[in-house]
Parts: C-alpha cells; sequence; structure tokens
C-alpha cells in the first residue's frame, strides 16, 4: 500500500445477525452476513442464530472475526460456560466451553474430517479412522464439569503485577483467581493469589507420577527475580533476558514424569505432553500400531526427551537399535540421560531434515514422528518415505498438519492403515491425532 494511502475504513464494533455455519479449524465456526461477508464466529455453534460483533478487520479483509455476544436461537448442544473468565472479549484459553463436552468431540471430529477431505483428499474410511474422538481415562465428565486436565499452566502478568491468562488473540491479561481446566496440583500453588511485580510470565508445572512442581518466571526487562513463596515447595527457573535461555534459581532444574513404566527427566522447562494420561494414551497408540518385533531397527524423529524412543527400546530388545533426532540441546541431554541403560539408543542433535541424511542410514523397519505443530513438511516425508519402513507412526497436535502431510505421504508411496484422534485437550479446540502408515502396495 503507498504510503499516503488512506486505510480502509475499520469494521470493528460493528454487529451482524447472522445464521452459524460449520464449525472451523481454529476455534470458531463460519457464517455470512447477509452481504456475504465471511466471519469467524467463536462464542457460537453449528445451526445457532446469533448477533456476531466483530473484533478484526475492515472494509477490504477476506474474512472478518467476530464474536457471537447474543444467542438468539441457541444450539440443543449449548450450555452456560463452566468458567466464570470465559466468553467474548475475556480469557482464550479455551474454545468450547459453552458447549456439551460430547459436542466438543463431535466439533473435533468435524475439523479433522474436514482437513483430512481438504488438504489430502482422504475420506475418513480411507483414512482408517472410524471418525470419533475419544476422551482420555477420567474425563468423561457430565455437562457442567469440567476436567482439571493441565499440568503446565503459562500465566502472563498485568502491570499490576497480577496473573492472569491472555485474551483471545491478544497480549491484553485477563487476570484470574482459578483456572478451571488447570490440574488440581498446579491450582495448589497459588500463582493467582499473590503478586508478581516486574514480571512478564509465570509458568507453572506439575509433574505426573512424582511431587516434583517448577515455576519459571520471565521478568520484564531490568526487573528483579521477587521471593517466591507459594502454597507448595516448588523449584524456581528463570528465563534470562540475554539469551532466552532458562536458568536454575533453586531446587531441581527438572521435574520427573512417568509414562510407560518409566521415569523420565524433562529438564528447564522441555517439552512434555500437557494431559497426565497423554504420555501413557500416546505410546499405546503408537506401540499398538506399530506392532514392534524383537530386533526391528526404528527411528524416533522430534523426540524430545525420548518418551518413543525408550518404548520402542523396550520392544525390540538387545538385537534392535533406535535413533532418536531432536533439536533441543537441554532435550537431548535429558532424553540419553533417561535412556542411558541402552546401549542400542543412539540420540542425536539437530534438525531432523539435516541429520537424517548425515546418519547414512539407508532402510529401517519402523519409524515414528511427532513433529512440531507446522508438520514434518514434503522433504522429511520424502526421505522417510525412502527408507522403507514396514509401518509409521505419526503423532499430529494439529489436524492440518497431519493432513498435508499424509498427502505428502500418499505422493511418497504411503498411505494411512489407522488412524485416531484423543481429545486431551478438552474446552479448547485443540486434538491429538496418531496415524498409523504403511505402504500403499501392502494388503490389510
Amino acid at each position: 500500500m503507498p504510503k499516503n494511502a488512506p486505510e480502509s475504513p475499520s469494521l470493528i464494533g460493528a454487529e451482524y445477525e447472522v445464521e452459524v455455519g460449520p464449525v472451523a479449524h481454529g476455534g470458531h465456526c463460519v457464517a455470512r452476513t447477509e452481504e456475504g461477508r465471511v466471519l469467524f464466529v467463536r462464542h457460537a455453534l453449528p445451526g445457532e442464530r446469533v448477533v456476531a460483533r466483530v473484533t478484526e478487520g475492515d472494509e477490504t479483509s477476506r474474512f472478518l472475526r467476530a464474536d457471537a455476544v447474543t444467542v438468539l436461537e441457541p444450539s440443543k448442544d449449548r450450555i452456560e460456560a463452566p468458567c466464570p473468565f470465559a466468553g467474548p472479549g475475556r480469557c482464550g484459553g479455551c474454545d468450547w466451553q459453552h458447549a456439551k463436552p460430547g459436542a466438543q468431540r463431535r466439533l473435533k471430529g468435524e475439523v479433522i474430517a474436514e482437513q483430512l477431505h481438504r488438504l489430502a483428499g482422504l475420506t475418513p474410511e480411507e483414512a482408517g479412522w472410524d471418525g470419533t474422538v475419544v476422551p482420555a481415562e477420567g474425563d468423561k465428565l457430565p455437562a457442567g464439569e469440567v476436567p482439571q486436565w493441565r499440568t503446565r499452566v503459562q500465566y502472563a502478568v498485568d502491570p499490576s503485577g497480577r496473573a492472569g491468562l491472555r485474551r483471545h488473540r491478544s497480549h491484553e491479561v485477563e487476570p484470574v483467581d482459578r483456572c478451571l481446566i488447570a490440574a488440581e496440583s498446579v491450582s495448589e500453588l497459588g500463582v493467582e493469589k499473590r503478586e508478581w511485580p516486574g514480571m512478564a510470565s509465570v509458568e507453572a508445572i506439575a509433574a505426573t507420577g512424582s511431587q516434583d512442581r517448577q515455576v519459571i518466571l520471565t521478568p520484564r526487562p531490568g526487573a528483579r527475580l521477587p521471593l517466591v513463596e507459594l502454597d507448595k515447595p516448588v523449584s524456581v527457573l528463570r528465563v534470562e533476558e540475554k539469551d532466552g535461555g532458562v536458568h536454575r534459581v533453586h531446587g531441581r532444574a527438572f521435574v520427573r514424569e512417568r509414562a510407560d513404566d518409566r521415569t523420565y527427566r524433562v529438564g528447564n522447562g522441555g517439552f512434555w505432553q500437557v494431559h497426565p494420561k497423554a504420555a501413557d494414551t500416546l505410546v499405546r497408540a503408537v506401540m499398538q500400531g506399530l506392532l514392534p518385533r524383537k530386533g526391528d531397527t526404528a527411528l524416533d524423529l522430534y523426540c524430545g526427551v525420548g518418551l518413543f524412543a525408550g518404548a520402542l527400546a523396550d520392544r525390540v530388545g538387545d538385537k534392535g537399535a533406535v535413533l532418536g533426532i531432536e533439536s533441543g540441546k537441554r532435550a537431548v541431554e535429558d532424553a540419553r540421560h533417561n535412556l542411558q541403560g541402552y546401549d542400542r539408543v543412539r540420540i542425536e542433535q539437530g534438525k531432523v531434515d539435516q541429520v537424517l541424511p548425515r546418519t547414512g542410514i539407508t532402510d529401517v523397519d519402523l519409524i515414528v514422528l511427532d513433529p512440531p505443530r507446522a508438520g514434518a513438511g514434503k522433504q522429511v516425508v520424502r526421505h522417510l518415505a525412502a527408507l522403507g519402513a514396514r509401518r509409521i507412526a505419526y503423532v499430529a497436535c494439529d489436524p492440518a498438519a497431519l493432513a498435508r502431510d499424509l498427502a505428502y505421504f500418499k505422493d511418497s508411496g504411503y498411505k494411512p492403515r489407522t488412524l485416531r484422534a484423543f481429545d486431551l485437550f478438552p474446552m479448547t479446540h485443540h486434538v491429538e491425532c496418531v496415524a498409523i502408515l504403511e505402504p500403499a502396495g501392502k494388503g490389510s
């Protein structure tokens, strides 16, 4: 746009009465105004008639973002949000507080089906999926009850020092006195009850399978660390302003997590599944899909602290071999520590697309890949397909990335054998999938 070109008139605050259409990826539904403008509407459900107030967009925008501020004709799946901080303009952490639990899972299933169709050209049947999204053990609760599943919560801190959660697509902080989806062991710390002067954020972590608790403080520029006195014993770490590194202030620099009958060390706030049942659920799904045999060779890509590498090592035995690849330096240190009892397990540090070609590996029996939200990408998929694995397990936290990569696998000669979806992030739009792939020429 030229420097002096007039800005398009903003439509923020404009209201439209609309019929709400299907759910879309991202925690909203699609609607159209009478003039044909596309609205992405939060706090609505398919089939409802609502008044939608625009929160982002102008006259030239391809679509507008909006909140349903008045529900004229509610869906039978609508409930009153259990959380007092949910709703238009409030906390952005949950997307579906206003939907019955079963409806949330159906909506997630519809999103997965739509992404598979649009990006991979696959029907649920062709993907080996029965169309269901399965709740984690213990999460099947009546409408109005919220599972306390989030073992890691990042609180933002407002300029007055109050802890809260960010509003949707905003840096503004919604102060809260309790997050309903936070695990009890996180709530017990009492982060919301005290002030955090000079802090930008406070991350609270409560390990699964041990009593380890940790807070990670990110100070504002030039601020000093406060004295941390919480309601339960806790280790304290700090994010350094200069390099963004995480450094121990006092207590352990790691927490001990438990999965697949093994303890895993996770240091400096490193990645671990947030739902307390997630690690076991995903290991079970991956191993049931791969069916490892004694003596197999296997890859664990984007391996983190070694969750799947450890499970594979147990199952392929002393004559098998497992190679894990992970880019994070601290995660690699932890993975090597966690798997030090296995002579036939090797962990390499670096990006998968750079390290894998350097290994000289030309064939492998099994592959697990658990890429970041953006997916593995065409280059990595092509390289993996050329290794001729008997089966590949793809663990995906984003259905769009999964569908894109399944299309690349299809072009490279691999097809889904099964796909399973798990609701490991209740009340949010996020969903975890495990796809098991095999060579396209192989019979079922």
